[in-house]
């Protein structure tokens, strides 16, 4: 499965979270470290899930770049 990531950049690091995975977020001091971060973190939440017996999101969402 690919799930969509929303990465931002904070005033000190970066930030990256799962919109179809409430509650599954990373952070890291760079980019690059928070796209590992955010691999692991995603792993380590869906087997939380099935450990939970608990349903697995198929992923729903998705991003797109507006120009204005």
């Amino acid at each position: 499965m690919k799930y969509t990531v929303v990465y931002e950049k904070a005033p000190e690091n970066y930030a990256a979270y799962v919109p179809d995975l409430p509650g599954c977020v990373a952070t890291g001091a760079t980019l690059d470290e928070v796209k590992e971060n955010i691999r692991g973190a995603i792993s380590f939440h869906i087997e939380g899930l099935r450990l939970e017996r608990e349903p697995v999101p198929h992923p729903q969402s998705w991003a797109e770049l507006v120009e204005v």
